[in-house]
């Protein structure tokens, strides 16, 4: 079983916050979780309003607990809202169903956890995630 390090979530930390930075995005908050859903590691920018980091988590392990990226259960969340909610139930309301929570797998395709990011907009959060992704030669999966 492929199992992600804490180097390499590091890497894709550091790269996304890099990536914030360099488009003057507000502050963000970054977690990397691993394929079991615990947290690898995670930071704030200074400025960061007071639950972006449990929101951060909440794209991420929503990513996780439905093996799909927070868009594609932004998605769905739309299509299917009785669905979602009753989910987001069974999971206690940890899930947090916009943009901004990116599955990552290996090169073999095994999937080593998922990376959420909350500051900006979902869409910009979500840049960063597959930026840090990718900067750590991962494969990112939004959708």
């Amino acid at each position: 079983m492929a199992e992600l390090t804490l180097d390499v979530a590091r890497k894709i930390l550091d790269t996304a916050l890099a990536k914030g930075v360099e488009k003057k995005l507000k502050p963000l908050v970054v977690t990397v979780l691993d394929a079991r859903g615990c947290v690898k590691i995670s930071a704030a920018q200074d400025g960061t309003s007071l639950l972006r980091s449990e929101i951060a988590n909440g794209k991420a392990f929503g990513a996780l607990a439905m093996g799909m990226g927070s868009r594609a259960l932004f998605q769905r969340a739309q299509e299917q809202a009785y669905f979602v909610s009753a989910v987001n139930t069974l999971a206690l309301g940890r899930m947090v169903p916009v943009p901004g929570g990116v599955l990552m797998h290996d090169a073999s395709g095994a999937l080593l956890g998922a990376v959420g990011v909350s500051g900006d907009t979902s869409d910009n959060d979500e840049i960063c995630a597959i930026a840090g992704i990718e900067a750590a030669g991962l494969k990112a999966n939004a959708g």
